[in-house]
């Protein structure tokens, strides 16, 4: 193997390990951001569906 054909292998391989980990990022960052709702600061349970089905379930 001539040491031409070795270092573009490398050069290909190098490329490829940085080059997929980028493209993640990037395609995970490219969606649109939703803005998340305000916490409002109450003490107790939050009444949310699955709060409430095990409620249910919990009645005697």
């Amino acid at each position: 193997m001539s040491d031409e054909k070795a270092a573009s292998r490398r050069d290909f391989l190098k490329l490829a390990a940085t080059a997929a980990p980028a493209a993640a990022v990037a395609a995970v960052a490219g969606g649109t951001a939703e803005a998340a709702a305000p916490e409002t600061a109450t003490s107790g349970l939050r009444k949310t569906e699955h709060v409430e089905k095990y409620l249910e379930s919990a009645r005697f």
